[in-house]
């Protein structure tokens, strides 16, 4: 075992750690949620990985998202945390999509097989094609719900999505699957905090968005941790739990 992940076989020993060295995780979206989950996933040592976002690094990104630096302003955010990712793990398997995808090219980057995937999509209509392909291909998923307009992250939930509640992404999501037959075996990260009336406020002339909802720098980071403990648990094998040996 390489040096960089001593601590985390320490943790988790020898057997999981090969798991996620041998496992290859999808993340799509690389937003708040998405940057950090894929980090997670990537410091946890797992050995290949698929990243994918088209968009590019804002000023307004600045307060929440792990790509966006005043250097990296207008840069792809697939492209830095491309760089950011083999940085901390240089013999990472990583591939580097920088595109919109949806239709046809979404079913074909999944067709190419994964472990798990991360859902951490922020716009309707692509977050539910791709949840809806990954599952008609077998392929296990978390998907974040809204962190937008929440400052509480000790109310986040992780549950079946048909277990979620008094959140309104997840009710519309569950609405729209319902239709396409999917009811469970998706995995929802999601807070049933009350966003306040005011920190929403619509938008017009932005790509795929029509509205803007207020965050804080915490509660994104804190979604993408509960995405990437997910998959890493998941993957491990035994929710993440050390060897028995190593229990006080």
């Amino acid at each position: 075992m390489e040096e960089w992940l001593t601590r985390s076989e320490l943790l988790l020993g020898r057997e999981k750690m090969k798991r996620l060295e041998e496992s290859n995780v999808l993340v799509v979206g690389l937003g708040g949620v998405g940057a950090i989950a894929a980090e997670m996933i990537c410091r946890a040592g797992v050995g290949r990985m698929t990243i994918v976002d088209g968009d590019r690094v804002q000023p307004s990104n600045r307060n929440r998202q792990l790509a966006a630096l005043v250097s990296t302003g207008g840069r792809l955010k697939a492209e830095v945390m491309g760089e950011r990712l083999l940085d901390i793990n240089p013999a990472l398997d990583l591939t580097v999509i920088d595109e919109y995808i949806r239709d046809e090219r979404m079913v074909e980057i999944i067709k190419r097989g994964y472990d798990y995937a991360v859902d951490a999509i922020d716009t309707l209509s692509p977050k539910i094609f791709l949840i809806y392909h990954l599952v008609q291909h077998g392929i296990p998923v978390v998907s974040s719900m809204g962190a937008g307009g929440k400052v509480d992250m000790t109310q986040i939930e992780i549950a079946d999505i048909s277990e979620s509640y008094n959140c309104k992404l997840a009710r519309i999501l569950r609405k729209r699957l319902h239709k396409l037959g999917i009811r469970s075996g998706v995995t929802a990260v999601f807070s049933p905090e009350i966003p306040p009336p005011d920190s929403i406020m619509a938008v017009e002339g932005e790509r795929n968005k029509k509205s803007n909802v207020g965050t804080v720098s915490w509660m994104p980071a804190a979604f993408g941790c509960a995405c990437a403990s997910v998959v890493i648990r998941e993957l491990a094998g035994g929710n993440g739990e050390p060897p028995p040996d190593q229990h006080p």
